[in-house]
């Protein structure tokens, strides 16, 4: 199925070690306390946005924190090798369902147990990645929602040709790591190439590795650059923004949260709504329905953010077509 064609209703991230942390949070009138597994690859509260979502969206539907259900939270804190054990350690607690947060953590959630439920709460092409059958069949014990990061990248090399008109020159900031980033290279580079912008790759899995790629960038003289979806560029993303107005580069993200923390701009899904409608799977798991009888679903909802303060600190000015566009503008 053409993952175009599948809209829902609703207008839908590596050497330390995993950090355990018991949060009960809570469904109406259950007859056990539910146990949920949790998996993030970043470094991040259960109550900050955007996982905040999926809090809401239980409380939406009746759940009651603490009394109907419990999650076990796992964080990777961006060192990918440690999904796997994250998982191992769920499925030894006899979780009900687990709910992962980045795409890069289905494959190894999924190689540990054929068995216990995972609800995907953002994942990009996961059929082309093989994580479920097809979008409205998804078989095995995989489904949940998913995004169109890749399929937005021309819209986003569009938006960055606007704030910087002479634009020829543009960095790639993408983690390896991620099996979702050279689909979305791809579409970048395509997209970059007729318009006659030349793109160049920079590859991070650490901290450390992020400031040596904006030095690699620097030394390639890009004008802007790209900074792909990943739980690891999503937790460092205030240190991202730092460097990128360190080296004097606009900077475009999908997170809104990305361009909150500094970046010049972002444009993209907002997080929050999969986690939100992650719950939904997780209601219906619960109940009784089988992931495998789940269509995945996916989101259509994008929007323009601006960081006009990013903006005056690298001496730019937003053309107001640019301004006209945009959902929000942060002053």
């Amino acid at each position: 199925m053409n993952r175009r064609a599948f809209i829902t209703l609703l207008g839908g991230a590596a050497t330390a070690s995993v950090l355990p942390s018991l949060m009960t949070w809570g469904q109406p009138s259950a007859k056990k306390m539910w146990r949920i597994g949790f998996i993030v690859g970043g470094d991040a509260s259960p109550t900050e946005s955007p996982y905040s979502g999926f809090m809401r969206g239980m409380r939406e539907l009746g759940y009651v924190e603490g009394k109907d259900f419990a999650v076990e939270w796992r964080s990777a804190q961006g060192h990918y090798e440690q999904f796997p054990v994250a998982a191992r350690e769920l499925t030894g607690q006899n979780v009900d369902v687990i709910v992962v947060a980045t795409s890069a953590a289905v494959r190894p959630v999924q190689q540990v147990t054929r068995t216990v439920p995972i609800v995907m709460a953002y994942s990009i092409d996961p059929v082309g990645t093989g994580f479920v059958t097809s979008l409205l069949h998804p078989g095995g014990n995989t489904t949940g929602l998913v995004g169109l990061s890749d399929d937005i990248s021309p819209k986003q090399v569009e938006l960055m040709l606007g704030a910087v008109p002479n634009l020829s020159r543009m960095g790639a900031l993408v983690n390896p790591d991620n099996p979702n980033y050279s689909a979305i290279l791809k579409s970048t580079e395509a997209a970059a190439r007729k318009v006659g912008i030349a793109t160049f790759r920079a590859e991070a899995r650490s901290q450390e590795e992020l400031d040596l790629a904006f030095t690699k960038l620097a030394e390639v003289r890009v004008q802007a650059i790209k900074i792909f979806p990943d739980a690891l560029f999503f937790e460092q993303r205030s240190h991202i923004a730092n460097l990128a107005r360190e080296h004097r580069l606009p900077s475009i993200s999908v997170q809104r949260e990305c361009a909150e923390a500094g970046g010049l701009m972002s444009y993209g899904e907002d997080l929050s709504d999969f986690f939100r409608r992650a719950a939904a799977f997780v209601d219906k798991i619960l109940r009784g329905t089988k992931p495998r009888d789940l269509p995945v679903e996916q989101l259509s909802k994008f929007e323009l953010v601006l960081n006009l303060k990013t903006a005056r600190l690298l001496d730019m000015e937003m053309p107001p077509t640019l301004l006209a566009l945009a959902d929000e503008v942060i002053e």
